[in-house]
């Protein structure tokens, strides 16, 4: 182990949360950085919050003043630079024991040795799992970081960012992870992906046969599987007295025929004397509503078992729609028919994805706003008992709700910069600390904050490369003009070759 340095007395420290140590001549110490100490109590971790410079010779304005008015300056005369000193401030962490991880409440003497830790202490002290999914490594120490699946993931998971910080990157890496373990040993994944984000994956020919492709066009949602109360949920408000004549009107046509279509109940509304005028205008108002939507059909597709399979990762590609209601409709039925089946134990344990899912779970609450939200609630506040896990992506935690949000218990934040976004996570995310805190601003691109159940203690962790295919949909802009002036140019010349 390296020696770092040596604990000095300064104002009010070493304490119990705090101290400072001069570091050694040569040695490179960072701020952020992870340090130990051989106390009574076991093995101090502390972690480096700010290094300084101090020299006496240069502690007194007035003197370097004098001195200096001669137009010579004070290494002229003095030994300045024998008295140069690098000094760390460190926060004191816990205590590593034989018995677990204990908060410090006693402080460092002033002599002590601070030390570069221990690999199999950092080990112990951050909770990391060698069987783990490997997201990255620590900064400023040889360690790879890899999450136990089920602290990450039982108990939901929120990735946050601003656009370009590396969320869709961080969140392929986490699919790699999931699947390049056998079949049996991983959960299936489902990604609502508004963005054609992640659709790279069906091409890649590591996973060949364990990804599939749903593009938007070709979901349908079995209408006969549904009741009026579904129904109303999708479609403009109906009043208790109208979705009750509505149930009444789909159990006569599942008594008659178990494959019926909207073009179906609509006859069936218009035909039924027992409804009264004004509740069957707003009855077929309702399916002529849902009707333009075009997702209403016979049977499912896909059906909810194929979408969860286990090991395997679906992916419901919604980029070419552009109706934020469709998508919510998709993403609620669909949800809500997973859970059930979860519930029942039909489907495997499954984490369900929502990229963009401010759009899904809002912290407004309007009807139109309001689709999806109550079965994204339910999932979050009951999914861990049944291994229905959640995984939120989103750019704009301010909007995504907060009910939701502190139902996260592991966060892994990478850079935000919005004031009020940062205050909305602060105030739903468990264990961020105002030091903590005041860094997601400033991260590097591919720099992430983890923090919660995953780990013991939140750690700021460099993300790995991906080794999947990636999508272009995050191409430069550079690129992505060149793209398209060769695709032009090829078309001129292929239509020249052909005249």
């Amino acid at each position: 182990m390296a020696d770092y340095g040596t604990v000095i007395s300064a104002l009010e420290m070493p304490s119990t949360r705090k101290f400072r140590f001069v570091i050694n001549p040569g040695t490179v110490v960072r701020r952020g950085q992870f340090v130990q100490l051989n106390v009574p109590e076991g093995k101090l971790v502390g972690r480096v919050s700010d290094v300084f410079k101090t020299n006496r010779y240069f502690m007194q304005p007035e003197s370097v003043t004098e001195y200096e008015k001669g137009g010579r300056p004070l290494s002229d005369t003095f030994p300045v630079g024998e008295w140069e000193y690098l000094v760390a401030e460190a926060r004191a962490l816990g205590v590593c024991t034989a018995d677990g991880i204990h908060d410090s409440t006693f402080p460092p003497s002033p002599g002590m040795k601070v030390l570069e830790p221990e690999k199999q202490v950092l080990v112990d002290f951050i909770g990391i799992d060698e069987n783990g999914v490997h997201i990255g490594e620590l900064p400023h120490h040889d360690l790879s970081v890899k999450l136990n699946i089920t602290k990450m993931l039982q108990k939901h998971l929120a990735i946050l960012a601003v656009s370009g910080a590396g969320k869709s990157y961080l969140a392929g890496v986490l699919f790699e992870e999931l699947l390049s373990r056998k079949p049996e040993e991983g959960p299936a994944i489902v990604i609502a992906d508004p963005h054609g984000e992640y659709s790279s994956f069906a091409d890649d020919p590591q996973f060949a046969g364990r990804v599939r492709l749903f593009p938007s066009d070709d979901v349908k949602i079995g209408l006969p599987h549904l009741s009026g109360g579904q129904l109303a949920r999708f479609s403009s408000d109906l009043t208790s007295v109208q979705i009750r004549e509505l149930d009444k009107v789909i159990r006569g046509l599942r008594e008659k025929d178990k494959h019926y279509n909207l073009t179906d109940l609509e006859s069936a509304i218009e035909e039924n004397e027992n409804i009264k005028t004004q509740t069957k205008d707003a009855l077929l108002s309702a399916i002529l509503n849902l009707g333009e939507t075009r997702l209403f059909g016979a049977e499912d597709y896909p059906h909810p078992m194929d979408l969860a399979r286990q090991g395997g990762l679906s992916i419901l590609d919604l980029s070419n729609e552009i109706s934020i209601r469709k998508k919510r409709i998709i993403v609620s039925y669909l949800a809500d028919k997973l859970f059930q089946l979860r519930r029942k134990g039909a489907v495997p344990p499954y984490v369900l994805v929502l990229e963009e899912a401010q759009q899904f779970v809002p912290e407004k609450e309007s009807k139109e706003e309001n689709i999806a939200k109550p079965i994204i609630i339910t999932m979050a506040r009951e999914g861990r008992k049944f291994n229905a896990s959640l995984c939120l992506i989103s750019q704009r935690p301010k909007h995504l709700s907060t009910t939701v949000l502190s139902q996260c218990n592991t966060n892994i934040i990478l850079r935000v910069t919005n004031p009020y976004d940062l205050k909305h996570i602060e105030e739903s995310s468990e264990g961020i600390t105002s030091d903590v805190a005041g860094k997601i601003s400033t991260l590097r691109v591919g720099t992430a904050l983890v923090v919660g159940e995953s780990v013991n203690y939140p750690i700021f962790v460099k993300i790995r490369k991906r080794r999947s295919k990636e999508s272009k949909k995050g191409q430069a802009l550079e690129d992505a003009c060149r793209e398209f002036a060769q695709k032009a140019a090829k078309k001129k010349q292929d239509a020249k070759a052909f005249m």
